[in-house]
């Protein structure tokens, strides 16, 4: 693959990884200009975010493009062309996961903000990242990159297209680095833009 980013070693996530991956990914979120804001409350914020990204986590398991470094220090969660989130039951009670975690206040806000990232997913198929992050323990490291790069590679032998939603601004240029282009873009109810990109076939 083209890239200034290397990939890194990775492998396919499995169950006995859920706590390091939700880990992971509450520290990569937790001052994250769309997913901070969404859960308020700084001192509740891990633990409410922590039951959203179990729930991704463990249901995006079943497609095994769940991939992770060996030490569980990035993960990066795709869904395959014609794969979702979410299974229906888990759509049933998404509303009431949220309510439990967050209050029902904090939940309807992201339930809406979910909703527009429906919306703008494109009707291609393709794979679709929908969530890259890395531990703040081991941030400038270059691994979240090259986890993205080594997914691209897998990707690539398979000539299939990429799809994200980037919900923090200073990457947009880090995936244009490894061929994503920007698509569109929406505003969310706090006032925040996320930026939708897209990646061609190889």
């Amino acid at each position: 693959m083209t890239s200034e980013h290397s990939p890194v070693p990775a492998r396919a996530a499995t169950p006995a990884d859920i706590d390091a991956m939700v880990a992971t990914l509450t520290t990569a979120f937790f001052d994250d200009p769309l997913w901070g804001p969404a859960f308020p409350d700084a001192s509740q914020r891990a633990a409410q975010a922590a039951a959203m990204w179990r729930l991704h986590v463990t249901s995006a398991l079943r497609y095994r493009w769940t991939l992770v470094t060996p030490g569980v220090e990035a993960t990066a969660v795709w869904i395959p062309p014609g794969g979702v989130e979410l299974t229906a039951p888990e759509e049933e009670g998404l509303e009431e996961l949220l309510t439990q975690a967050a209050g029902p206040d904090d939940a309807k806000a992201i339930l809406a903000i979910y909703d527009q990232f429906e919306a703008a997913r494109p009707s291609e198929p393709c794979f679709y990242l929908t969530l890259l992050g890395v531990h703040d323990d081991h941030r400038g490291k270059g691994l979240g990159m090259g986890l993205l790069a080594h997914s691209l590679d897998r990707i690539d032998t398979l000539g299939a297209p990429a799809y994200l939603e980037s919900s923090n601004p200073v990457n947009i240029a880090r995936y244009e680095g490894v061929g994503f282009s920007p698509r569109d873009t929406f505003t969310v109810v706090t006032g925040h833009v996320v930026t939708t990109m897209w990646r061609p076939a190889r």
